[in-house]
């Protein structure tokens, strides 16, 4: 019987990563500065609307950051950028849903009776609405007769 003799491998020495990290500062910077234009882009596109949160809350003041906070920075725009477009898209909806509500109203309003809609519930500023409601008052609605009716904007300011 032949014995295998083992051989001992020499020591390996440590594996050292050198990381550039001058390169590495660069590109997280270059990718915040992306995300802090698309998220402005984000915010410029929907600005009549109200009710979205728009906030950017600040850093603690001027101070360079290393590594580890620039990539925290980057991932909570990157966060951000993502809830911000999501709130976008659904308020976006619930508009075309009230456009596509107002549509139906005019066609037939006496299906929608005392149903109210806003500008604002459409994405538009200002204080109109759409409403449906008798014409003629009681004799209307008696007989059956509705209207859609755009209110000419926002109520007189009261006296004092």
């Amino acid at each position: 019987m032949e014995l295998l003799e083992h051989r001992r491998a020499p020591a390996l020495e440590p594996f050292v990563v050198e990381i550039d990290e001058r390169a590495a500062r660069r590109s997280l910077r270059e990718q915040i500065a992306r995300l802090e234009r698309e998220l402005a882009h984000t915010f410029a596109g929907a600005y009549p609307r109200t009710g979205l949160e728009w906030a950017v809350p600040g850093m603690a003041g001027p101070r360079l950051l290393h590594l580890g906070e620039l990539e925290r920075v980057r991932d909570d725009l990157a966060a951000r950028l993502r809830q911000a477009r999501g709130d976008l898209a659904e308020r976006t909806d619930r508009e075309e849903e009230c456009r596509r509500l107002i549509e139906r109203m005019m066609l037939d309003p006496a299906a929608y009776k005392r149903v109210r809609v806003s500008r604002e519930d459409i994405g538009e500023r200002g204080c109109g609405h759409w409403h449906v409601r008798p014409r003629l008052g009681i004799l209307g609605m008696l007989m059956g007769w509705w209207q859609v009716k755009l209110s000419s904007g926002c109520p007189l300011a009261e006296g004092r």
